[in-house]
């Protein structure tokens, strides 16, 4: 009798689970039986490991074969198993000590012919691995490079079966065969997740960046560039309202490159997600700049939210933690997938509860809803051209139900362009790199003032901290407090509105927010002009 134990990693949502995999060889009739609540997937890597095992040259146990997973009660998904079932088999046989196998956590999927493939989820498993204790992990060589980034973790990346056999058992390492340059690498085929860039729109997430996307290219529109301003200083989310044409995606776009660079922890946050979902980028295993995602209108509320069959996936709000997620023509999508964005908003990630199991994804993002006035678009008090009747208008503008927009911080109207804006030239408005700058700036002031708390941002500071520890000037907020009690605001909205008036503060350099910075803020929050100026140079 046989028996050899190594280690894996079952992935829950974004969460690692070490698993043990364990061997057994036993006197009687060959057959293999796996165990431990795999799922499909798994169970079929009986024939892959049997098959990459004798094309490695190795010989297979005709014995009957035990394979356990344990813990046996939490699901396990997905081909990464490979690798350990077969070194824990071979192992078993003596083909391997059995000791050198038992503090390796090993990551990968076995083609038939031994190749190593990579899977979706390496850098939350290696953090997995990490955190329970293990300093060594063998992933596949195309994975090294992300697994690289968990520190205090002794990466070996394998090409092949073989390889890893030879370094187990100290036998010289065969040379592998490279992939030509300029050919489509074989081995990662089926690795991205198919339409998922399509679903979601995180194709752009990276295209967004170098291609001259300035907001100086923004022509007019003062209102909605200090609303995308603050919005981004501060991490608030944002309603842009405005007739086709106006600019409204334009804002949307642009504002991901005025977020400042992600901290070494987002990064790794953001990185996790996307590895679960398959969409990392090729060559690019780290992502340091805040992720952009737009689904089209046609999402359903699993594509926005997470879900799925079986293990949930992370949906879009997950997809844009750290970064934006743009919502354009927002009456349009189901109202069953926007109220569903309500409680990621407020706690910052997503519980998905499914017959497998309970699944948390992260979901911290700004995001930016765009919708036009009306059915045609072309509804508004200085515009009479619109030709939807009175109930159409309000039919479409109560798609957006209140309690959303309640937790909505900045609301602007962006009007349409005239001629004269466009045919104007120079006076172009700021640049990306200027307001870039000030959004840094002033992130730097609140974390100053938030050092030693677990908030970063004004919008994630609760309503009691900031009337509690953190006062705006003496009788700052009385106008603000008197709106309150005529309706026009809730409790919640008061509480956004404090937050939102510590950012402008913190955009003109005050100290604490003025009666100025307040009347700016609620003219934000409710999108009703209160004649406050709206260029940000006029209150410093």
């Amino acid at each position: 009798m046989g028996f050899a134990r190594t280690c894996s990693v079952a992935l829950v949502g974004v969460e690692g689970v070490v698993v043990e995999v364990q061997a057994d060889l036993e006197p009687g009739v060959a057959a293999f039986t796996l165990v431990g609540l795999p799922d499909k997937s798994l169970t079929e890597s009986r024939d892959r490991v049997r098959a990459a095992v004798v094309n490695s040259g190795g010989e297979w146990p005709q014995k009957k074969l035990t394979v356990g997973l344990s813990p046996a009660s939490v699901p396990k998904a997905g081909s990464g198993f490979d690798l350990a079932v077969a070194c824990a088999v071979l192992g078993a046989a003596e083909r391997i000590d059995p000791r050198v196998l038992a503090d390796v956590v090993m990551i990968g999927e076995l083609g038939l012919d031994g190749r190593v493939r990579p899977v979706r989820g390496v850098l939350p498993a290696v953090l997995a691995a990490a955190d329970a204790g293990f300093e060594q992990v063998v992933v596949p060589e195309s994975a090294a490079a992300e697994a690289s980034l968990v520190p205090g973790v002794s990466v070996l990346g394998v090409r092949s079966l073989r390889q890893l056999i030879a370094v187990l058992t100290d036998a010289p390492v065969p040379d592998e065969d490279p992939e030509e340059p300029g050919r489509p690498g074989p081995l990662l085929a089926g690795l991205r997740m198919p339409g998922a860039g399509a679903v979601t729109g995180v194709h752009s997430l990276h295209a967004t960046y170098g291609q001259g996307h300035d907001l100086a290219d923004v022509v007019g529109q003062i209102s909605a560039r200090t609303a995308v301003e603050v919005a981004a200083a501060g991490g608030h989310h944002l309603f842009l309202e405005g007739p086709p044409g106006a600019g409204k995606t334009m804002l949307a776009e642009r504002l991901p490159a005025v977020l400042p660079t992600l901290t070494r922890e987002e990064s790794l946050e953001v990185t996790a997600v996307h590895s679960v979902a398959g969409l990392l980028p090729p060559g690019k295993p780290l992502i340091d700049v805040a992720p952009y995602c737009a689904p089209h209108h046609s999402a359903t509320m699993q594509a926005l939210v997470g879900g799925g069959p079986g293990i949930a996936r992370p949906g879009a709000v997950s997809l844009a933690h750290r970064g934006v997620l743009f919502l354009d023509e927002s009456p349009e999508f189901s109202g069953r997938a926007l109220d569903a964005l309500r409680q990621p908003l407020e706690s910052g990630h997503v519980v998905i509860a499914r017959s497998a199991g309970v699944v948390r994804f992260p979901a911290r993002f700004l995001m930016i809803l765009a919708a036009n006035p009306c059915p045609c678009g072309r509804f508004s008090l200085r515009d009479t051209r619109c030709e939807c009747p009175p109930s159409a208008v309000r039919r479409y503008q109560a798609k957006l139900s209140g309690p959303l927009l309640d937790r909505v911080d900045l609301r602007v109207e962006v009007e349409a362009v005239g001629r004269a804006e466009l045919a104007r030239r120079g006076a172009a408005g700021e640049s990306t790199a200027t307001v870039a700058e000030r959004v840094r700036a002033a992130r730097e002031r609140a974390a100053a003032r938030y050092a030693g708390s677990p908030w970063r941002t004004n919008s994630e500071v609760p309503g009691r901290e900031l009337r509690s520890r953190f006062h705006a000037a003496a009788g700052a907020m009385d106008e603000a407090e008197r709106n309150l009690e005529r309706g026009v605001l809730t409790a919640r909205g008061l509480d956004r509105v404090l937050r939102v008036a510590w950012t402008v503060a913190d955009l003109v350099g005050h100290d604490r927010p003025d009666a100025t910075d307040v009347a700016l803020a609620v003219q934000l929050r409710t999108g009703v002009p209160r004649g406050v100026p709206m260029a940000l140079g006029a209150l410093a």
